[in-house]
């Protein structure tokens, strides 16, 4: 399944201007802040680690799968990655400028969501920033569905934004994206600041 999906999203974002522009928001904060490493977590194949490396980042990237980094790591050798658990990163305390979470947080049950939000703050530099990218639930309550991997859920962007908050980000700005045809669910996006 690695190798088929590496090549489902390999040049996923190219219809997606406004999901570019976000992801450009997100380096040009970064870098206003300070810099620092940033972490794409949930990586895959690398395609946005490269992606925030080609807007002056210093990414790398962190996956639980061994076959995605290693698909990574090919495409990639110039980049950094490693085969590692969002919810348990072998990083020290505000070792990051920023994170990326691309739709990386799907699949995890919506009530262990705050110890990841809790995680990515531990490792995030104060006044670092979180770019959330994830199915929103277009008025309803978070809910699951059928995804080609396992099941995967869709939140409200409000209450996202307010476990986020709770675990002490700050909200600097947001996305909803309708649609497009061959795709089923409105797109959110949350740029957040961890708190000084």
């Amino acid at each position: 399944m690695a190798v088929r999906y590496a090549d489902f999203v390999r040049n996923g974002l190219d219809p997606l201007p406004l999901d570019r522009a976000f992801l450009a928001a997100f380096a040009e904060c970064v870098r206003a802040a300070g810099g620092g490493p940033v972490a794409e977590l949930g990586c895959g194949p690398g395609q946005m680690t490269a992606l925030l490396r080609d807007l002056g980042l210093d990414a790398f990237g962190i996956d639980i799968s061994p076959a995605m980094i290693g698909i990574a790591r090919d495409a990639y050798p110039d980049l950094r990655f490693e085969v590692g658990s969002m919810d348990a990163l072998d990083l020290p305390d505000g070792a990051l400028g920023g994170i990326l979470s691309w739709y990386s947080v799907i699949h995890t049950p919506p009530g262990e969501i705050p110890a990841y939000l809790a995680e990515f703050g531990r490792v995030l530099a104060p006044g670092g920033h979180l770019l959330l990218g994830f199915f929103e639930s277009e008025g309803a309550p978070v809910t699951a569905f059928d995804h080609k991997v396992t099941t995967a859920y869709r939140w409200p962007i409000d209450e996202l934004a307010a476990l986020a908050g709770a675990a002490g980000f700050a909200e600097v700005g947001r996305m909803l994206r309708e649609p497009l045809e061959g795709e089923r669910f409105r797109r959110g996006h949350l740029l957040m600041r961890r708190a000084a």
